[in-house]
């Protein structure tokens, strides 16, 4: 692969790690995940204000992280890939390893500062 493309690709990641890299973002794609909604119904599940999640959901469809339906007067908000799912929940596994370690140590310094009063 040339310089160029890969540069490009790594933009690309970066652009979507950026997107979802918020925590109302976070929480708007989780919540998505049981079907579509509108932005009043996100706003009101997670209790945001209808402004703030239509800023969060414009910068997620701009990543196409999400898509739109219109039905009638309402436009409805699904994930555009099950895939983000998995990098979030890949992702959390990784956390929890992460804090699992962190406590073990936490733990074993504790002991250590223990035995030696």
């Amino acid at each position: 692969m040339d310089w160029d493309t890969e540069r490009e690709i790594h933009e690309l990641h970066a652009r979507i790690c950026k997107a979802i890299a918020d925590p109302k973002r976070l929480l708007i794609i989780n919540v998505l995940r049981d079907g579509p909604m509108t932005v009043n119904d996100i706003a009101e599940s997670l209790e945001l204000t209808q402004s703030n999640t239509s800023q969060h959901l414009a910068i997620l469809r701009e990543r196409n992280i999400v898509d739109t339906e219109r039905d009638g007067p309402s436009v409805y908000y699904s994930l555009h890939s099950k895939k983000v799912l998995k990098a979030i929940d890949l992702l959390r596994e990784f956390m929890a390893d992460e804090l699992s370690d962190s406590s073990k140590l936490q733990r074993a310094a504790d002991q250590m500062a223990t035995s030696r009063r």
